[in-house]
């Protein structure tokens, strides 16, 4: 799947008012995405693809195991394997 904010992937923005319109529409022109705004009074705002691109998720990774003979990361200074293994 695309990048979102690409002209393959645009972003989908709902908005209730024009003022809103114009608050949203140079948020994403400053970043360069590409988006399609809704004015749609009667349904409910959704930005979520908006904050989805100002907030991307943050990738998680593990921290390296702790070896049998490696000093143990409690500080103790014994090896892993005699203190906390």
């Amino acid at each position: 799947m695309a990048k979102l904010g690409t002209k393959k992937n645009p972003a989908i923005v709902r908005v209730q008012t024009e003022e809103r319109l114009q608050e949203i529409a140079p948020v994403f022109q400053k970043h360069g995405w590409k988006f399609i705004i809704g004015l749609e009074p009667d349904k409910p705002e959704d930005i979520s693809d908006l904050e989805r691109l100002l907030n991307p998720p943050v990738t998680v990774t593990s921290q390296k195991k702790v070896g049998r003979n490696e000093p143990c990361p409690c500080g103790s200074g014994k090896k892993y394997k005699k203190c906390c293994g």
